[in-house]
């Protein structure tokens, strides 16, 4: 069975997806880490963040390994830590946009999720990775909220400029974010994590075979 869960930075989607993915005891997939970690080797590689197709070309050459525990590697390198600096929150975008790098990451993603039982989080995942999910969940928060989250996760960055940083992420994600149409929406503002893990658990369960 496949779980997707969608929506914008700092909805919770990480943190309901790997909490939902322990109490299933399934596989927890982050794709944004994968976008995250083939920044790193670029960034490590001295390789044009607008270069599209060499991206691409990169992405295909590297595939990205998420491992049971949670940790990410490339090139045979583990970035679990590396990939959440600052200096690749501020450029992942442009890496993630390119049209090449997505089709390379979106293969990929299909090929883990064909693995087998998976909580899947990203932004895309419900209408383009994996559109005939078992369970698809849009998770949002207001705006403040969200930046509220990503200043607790990520204090060192700054107030003002994680501001900044959500506002530029929604507009560079708005063409992806829309949610399938048969997604479960939740908004998160006023919920905590475990409420959120127990609804949507409760639609696994629900729409598990007998």
């Amino acid at each position: 069975m496949i779980v997707a869960i969608d929506g914008p930075a700092g909805a919770g989607k990480s943190t309901v997806a790997r909490r939902l993915a322990e109490r299933l005891g399934y596989r927890y997939l982050d794709t944004g880490a994968m976008y995250r970690a083939l920044t790193w080797l670029a960034m490590t590689r001295d390789i044009d963040l607008g270069a599209g197709e060499k991206l691409g070309a990169l992405a295909d050459e590297n595939p990205i390994a998420l491992d049971e525990d949670g940790r990410v590697w490339i090139d045979d390198t583990d970035v679990t830590a590396a990939i959440r600096k600052s200096r690749i929150d501020r450029v992942v975008p442009v890496v993630a946009r390119h049209p090449a790098v997505r089709a390379i990451m979106r293969a990929r993603q299909r090929e883990l999720a064909e693995v087998g039982d998976a909580v899947i989080e990203g932004r895309d995942i419900g209408t383009v990775v994996c559109p005939g999910a078992d369970v698809k969940v849009y998770l949002n928060a207001e705006r403040q909220t969200r930046a509220e989250r990503r200043l607790a996760e990520r204090p060192e960055i700054g107030a003002d400029a994680l501001a900044t940083d959500l506002r530029l992420r929604d507009q560079s994600d708005a063409e992806r974010m829309m949610p399938a149409d048969d997604a479960i929406q939740i908004d998160t503002t006023e919920l905590d994590v475990e409420d959120v893990v127990s609804r949507i658990e409760q639609l696994v369960r629900e729409r598990q075979p007998a």
